[in-house]
């Protein structure tokens, strides 16, 4: 075979492997059992050679997720020991240092033989609805309270599952059922990959992966390089104060662009919080590599290689790189921040590429539903756990609106509320965009949302507030005009904190407005068809029209008239 005949070749065997994982991901949304993964998308699906090297990951997926478990499959080879992987077995973890940062996400690696012999890894990750301890929350001081540790492990030997494991899982969580439930979906969707793998091996007539393993890491690396070299040689700081928990914490950044990488340097940031937010360098460092590879060099596939060049530091117990026994439940409240402290830094070296600031972590909260105890409450009442996944709206580009409730950085989708309500006695009174909410702006934030939570008669329950954002809004970029802040209180008034477990009694909502973009230039010289546009879709209100990008009564009245006659704008 021709050099030439050999690399279109590779290239479509480098194709077939991203189908291959993304398939190996589509299994395990349909089979997962907690709403998380199903619903929501909270998961990755790789796969890797016989190093532990990320080959290929599914589109489907969280960047924390994939950029995490990008590193993990070296570990679980260095604890299980190569002498010890044998065919059939089935590897399992949840810790937040050599996974993907938090004891509430699972991964699995199965390793791949073909013909006896071992030609790789398929790993994936997904985030579970509960494993015990305190519940999914940011209350702990530790890592030990925040529930069941398992250390990289075989889940099956041979094909024969641990029987011991599953049982001292089940004996530690709220969701016995769903937990084992995910943790199997997450092992077939391992071997749905590992069969269409060596369906492709056979059909290309391959022994093993390493041709094609050089072809995808080499072409990635020479491109990303390419990417890189073609930026300034200069270096940038960047700086973002958000909520934390008890005090705020304070984000610092150095970037610094090389010939052949890029440095990214924490020094400086905030150090390891007493509560639950902390984050591990692993995960921090998804976010990082993340954020610079969408500004620079968004078209080459996610790898090993092309991760490479983006180097990421950060000094020991930063909040950025919490170590061993910290809490660090809520990492990713600290990790979707990451990519704008990133940008404000990049916006520096590069102008007018990168995003305005948006609502950055995801606006997430958990109900820990009961039978009421003020009163007797009915026999059908009952104890379940409901994650709910929301989002408020992302940073204006430099030619494009945010975009609304779309999670940014993290890509999951916001859970239906049909899915939250089957998933217990919980009644979504109100979910709707927020006028006005996103910074104004020549590109307009993306909007916010509305929220109103309950129980079913007969119930109280305890919410696990998960935001952030509340006192530190989005920051416009360039002119722009910072968005709408988080806002929670119960229905009677009630002023409630945007993170930690807070009690509802029964009969009572809790009421939720979740933050707004931020927006990007000047808001004078954004279009005023596009201003119009807004008004008539109900984005921004007549009054926020006047006095933020100055439309005039008379346009105001005729957008309203036309609304009023049903004419498009």
């Amino acid at each position: 075979m021709s050099q030439q005949h050999s690399n279109v070749a590779f290239q479509v065997m480098w194709n077939r492997l991203i189908s291959v994982v993304e398939e190996q991901a589509q299994a395990l949304v349909r089979t997962a059992f907690s709403t998380s993964v199903r619903e929501a998308g909270d998961l990755s699906a790789g796969v890797y050679d016989t190093q532990g090297q990320m080959l290929a990951q599914a589109v489907t997926g969280t960047p924390g997720h994939v950029n995490a478990m990008a590193d993990a499959v070296a570990h679980f080879i260095r604890r299980i020991g190569r002498q010890n992987i044998f065919e059939g077995d089935i590897y399992i973890t949840n810790d937040p240092w050599e996974g993907t940062g938090h004891l509430h996400d699972i991964t699995m690696v199965t390793p791949s033989f073909h013909k006896g012999v071992l030609v790789g890894f398929f790993a994936c990750t997904a985030h579970v609805v509960d494993i015990g301890g305190r519940g999914f929350g940011a209350d702990a001081h530790s890592v030990y309270e925040e529930g069941l540790y398992i250390p990289i492990m075989k889940f099956a030997v041979r094909g024969e599952v641990d029987e011991t494991l599953t049982r001292i899982i089940r004996g530690n969580v709220r969701e016995p059922d769903q937990l084992i439930g995910d943790i199997y979906a997450l092992a077939t969707c391992n071997e749905i990959g590992h069969r269409r793998l060596i369906d492709m091996m056979e059909e290309f007539a391959l022994d093993d992966l390493g041709g094609i393993a050089a072809f995808i890491l080499d072409n990635s690396r020479r491109a990303t390089l390419q990417a890189i070299a073609a930026l300034p040689r200069k270096e940038a700081q960047g700086e973002m104060t958000v909520d934390g928990f008890d005090t705020p914490i304070t984000l610092k950044v150095k970037v610094t662009v090389k010939s052949d990488r890029i440095l990214t340097d924490f020094t400086g940031t905030s150090g390891v919080d007493k509560k639950g937010i902390n984050c591990p360098l692993v995960y921090a460092k998804a976010y990082a590599c993340y954020a610079l590879k969408v500004a620079i060099a968004p078209d080459i596939p996610n790898n090993a290689a092309s991760l490479a060049p983006f180097e990421v530091t950060a000094p020991e117990n930063t909040i950025v790189n919490a170590v061993h026994p910290a809490p660090v439940a809520l990492r990713h409240i600290v990790g979707h921040f990451v990519p704008d402290v990133v940008f404000d830094a990049f916006d520096k070296i590069v102008p007018g590429l990168v995003p305005a600031e948006g609502a950055g972590c995801l606006c997430n909260f958990q109900l820990s539903l009961r039978p009421r105890t003020d009163a007797p409450a009915p026999p059908d009442a009952r104890r379940v756990e409901v994650l709910t996944f929301n989002s408020g709206g992302s940073g204006a580009r430099p030619e494009h609106d945010g975009l609304n409730a779309t999670a940014f950085p993290s890509g999951v989708m916001t859970m239906p509320i049909e899915a939250t309500e089957h998933a217990g006695p919980v009644i979504i009174w109100r979910k709707e965009l927020r006028p006005d909410s996103g910074g104004a702006g020549r590109t307009r934030g993306g909007l916010g949302q509305y929220m109103e939570v309950g129980a079913m008669d007969g119930h109280e329950f305890d919410i696990q507030a998960m935001f952030d954002r509340g006192a530190h809004p989005a920051r416009g970029r360039r002119g722009g005009a910072a968005g709408a802040p988080t806002t929670i209180a119960q229905d009677d008034g009630t002023t409630m904190r945007v993170k930690g477990k807070q009690f509802v009694p029964h009969g009572r909502k809790v009421l939720m407005a979740f933050p707004g973009g931020a927006g990007y230039g000047d808001p004078s010289k954004r279009d005023p068809a596009a201003v119009k546009r807004d008004l008539a879709r109900g984005y921004i209100s007549a009054e926020a029209a006047a006095s933020d990008y100055g439309l005039s009564d008379a346009d105001i009245a005729a957008v309203q008239d036309a609304i009023a006659k049903g004419q498009e704008i």
